[in-house]
């Protein structure tokens, strides 16, 4: 694909995050990759989304080098390239800090599997990554471990991250994230919950046939 296009989608597709409450001030970071040409194309570091332009957009390769940009690629650039190197069929990670699975982050607890389409969006309940220092190899590792098998985890006291095949499915994954966030809190806050059993687990992932790299 063409960078000019490919900055432009990484462009609206950030813009749309900030809007619609998935990105906050300058938190929160999105990339996608060209496998064929090796080349990530990733939101710029610590500039406003409320300005952004597709000129704005970095180009790095896996090792963090700058290709083509004005900018500095956004501090979690190791995570994105991490989860690139580990998962060959992701083309696309968003990073956010959506507030409803955040809190859950912050309180060092997966969001269990409670809605049925949490498993064909998701694979299942979204695990939490232990935590690891922001902008660090570490936070990377560790977010890849529990990555298997789900479209996203949360990042322990940080946040969440989602990964798709493109960009369309790794935003959607992490809207999954912060609604099932927010229902679980909901329900959570009117007595105990119970996650979907096993066996009805199996049966809804054999019925979409779900198949989550």
């Amino acid at each position: 694909m063409d960078t000019l296009v490919m900055k432009q989608q990484v462009c609206e597709w950030s813009v749309r995050a900030w809007k619609e409450g998935l990105f906050e001030g300058t938190c929160g970071n999105l990339s996608v990759y060209d496998r064929e040409r090796g080349v990530v194309i990733i939101t710029p570091s610590g500039l406003s989304y409320r300005g952004y332009r597709p000129e704005d957009m970095v180009v790095i390769d896996l090792d963090g080098q700058v290709l083509d940009g004005i900018h500095k690629p956004s501090s979690e650039w190791i995570m994105h390239t991490m989860v690139y190197r580990k998962k060959p069929k992701v083309h696309a990670v968003i990073h956010t800090h959506s507030p409803y699975a955040s809190s859950f982050a912050v309180r060092n607890q997966p969001i269990p599997c409670i809605l049925t389409e949490m498993i064909p969006a998701l694979g299942g309940d979204v695990p939490l990554a232990k935590f690891g220092m922001p902008g660090t190899e570490e936070v990377g590792t560790e977010a890849c471990k529990v990555l298997q098998g789900r479209g996203g985890c949360l990042l322990a006291r940080h946040g969440v991250l989602a990964v798709g095949a493109n960009l369309e499915q790794a935003y959607a994954r992490a809207g999954y994230v912060e609604n099932a966030a927010k229902i679980c809190s909901i329900a959570m806050s009117n007595g105990k919950i119970d996650p979907i059993p096993e066996d009805v687990f199996q049966a809804v992932k054999a019925h979409y046939g779900v198949a989550i790299d």
